[in-house]
């Protein structure tokens, strides 16, 4: 027998984005419901225990930048502090056959190539202030950039492989899929969203400055406490009846009616879910085009972070792959060590079709190739390929191929009936980061608050 209740409104998803929704629908005197397919709250953000003594790692979303706003402020409100990201000492890069050394942003290969790869992220960060965030398909020849991938733009507007290269593993770090499979138009809004190309990709100053104490999910565990009993776990929605005179919402063991309903979920998420009525053909074509990104998330761990005594960073670049870059991923204390890797784009999906063993094999390796026959040891390896999650299928989030902007673009935010949407992927500043949901479970919670009223 289902639990029956009735509240003015009902969010999906326990992410950052449903949480905040649900706290300011709480906040203004509105009483609310979370269902939460998983057994536990975060979405995206998850912690991995390290020891018996409370550290952890994030096997999930983990940095936080000094713009973004929303996320440092919900992190104080519920008393969870930042620690900058280890950036001490010198930078690898796997260049031509050869480790090379280097301090600060720039690597030390053939200037022709960095030259390229300046004035190709120059031309990006200049378009990108043509796409307005709120409406990515009224920017200037917006047809144009939106008919053509990224991959495109990199082979017409850069000179040297080796530039498009670099660009193509920045483009890889950002999105977890390739340039070709990203529009142009996509690509553009997203850096214009963050403040500037250099802004996703940098560490000091950049996106990947700060990691949080205790872990990302801490952030999203001390939200939902003030909610209680109102976040209900293990009910993943399978049906969403809706109407004039509101919602009822199936979950497993749980009904809830409600006056409306925020759709907390990312867009390729939400469309699994069965709606009576069917959802317009618009909203469902957007959402048959929002793939989700392919990562796989791999730490090694050692008794200490012997890079750091070498002098390095923990922070490398390679070419060759598997693993693209790498980063000191230890906690504050930096014990135990930790060197965190990324597959991305066609190296997970590649690599996520073959057994455990073999893949951790394939990292240790790279980690070797970059930091010495002592990363080929680990006390312990932990992954987490994010595809496989049954409520995730895919990180970091989802993003839009050729055409999907300029043809379905005002689905992605405009409500249907008493049903809104939010998510990271719905955001427009920082889209597709954890300050983005932010942003976008405020903006949620307004639509239905001003709809209560």
């Amino acid at each position: 027998m289902a639990t029956e209740r009735e509240v003015d409104v009902v969010v999906v998803g326990a992410g950052l984005a449903g949480l905040v929704a649900a706290r300011n629908v709480r906040s203004a005197g509105a009483s609310v419901a979370v269902l939460e397919a998983r057994d536990r709250v975060g979405g995206r953000l998850l912690n991995e225990p390290l020891d018996d003594d409370g550290k952890v790692v994030e096997v999930g979303g983990q940095w936080v930048g000094p713009t973004q706003h929303r996320m440092l402020a919900l992190a104080r409100e519920v008393g969870v502090d930042t620690f900058p990201t280890y950036d001490e000492g010198e930078n690898l890069i796997e260049w031509e056959g050869s480790l090379r050394r280097y301090r600060g942003t720039i690597p030390r290969i053939n200037a022709g190539v960095l030259v390229d790869v300046a004035q190709a992220q120059w031309r990006l960060d200049r378009l990108a202030r043509t796409v307005p965030l709120e409406a990515p398909w009224e920017a200037p020849n917006a047809h144009r950039l939106d008919a053509q991938t990224a991959e495109t733009w990199l082979r017409r507007n850069v000179v040297s492989e080796a530039a498009r290269t670099l660009l193509e593993i920045g483009i890889e770090a950002v999105w977890a899929q390739e340039p070709a499979d990203l529009s142009l138009l996509h690509v553009l809004f997203y850096v214009h969203s963050a403040g500037g190309f250099d802004a996703l990709l940098d560490t000091g100053g950049g996106a990947q400055e700060a990691r949080f104490v205790g872990g990302s999910q801490a952030v999203a565990l001390r939200a939902a406490e003030p909610l209680g009993d109102d976040v209900v776990l293990d009910a993943p929605v399978r049906r969403i009846e809706h109407g004039a005179a509101g919602v009822t919402t199936h979950a497993d063991g749980t009904i809830v009616r409600a006056r409306r309903a925020v759709v907390a979920l990312p867009p390729a998420l939400a469309a699994r879910i069965a709606y009576d009525p069917p959802l317009p053909g618009y909203r469902d074509q957007l959402t048959q085009r929002m793939a989700q990104g392919t990562v796989s998330k791999c730490m090694a761990v050692y008794d200490e972070p012997f890079w750091r005594a070498e002098g390095l960073t923990g922070q490398a670049a390679t070419v060759r792959g598997p693993v693209r870059l790498t980063f000191d991923n230890s906690p504050p204390d930096g014990s135990p060590g930790v060197l965190l890797g990324f597959l991305e784009g066609r190296f997970a999906r590649e690599l996520g079709r073959l057994e455990a063993p073999e893949r951790r094999e394939a990292v240790i390796a790279t980690f070797a190739r970059l930091f010495g026959p002592r990363a080929a040891r680990p006390e312990r390896y932990i992954e987490r390929q994010w595809a496989e999650e049954e409520w995730t299928r895919g990180c970091y989030g989802c993003a839009m191929p050729t055409g999907a902007w300029t043809g379905f673009g005002p689905a992605l935010r405009d409500p249907i009936g008493p049903i809104g949407w939010a998510g990271a992927e719905t955001a427009t500043v920082w889209s597709g980061y954890m300050d983005g949901a932010v942003q976008s479970g405020e903006r949620a919670a307004a639509e239905a608050l001003a709809a209560l009223s």
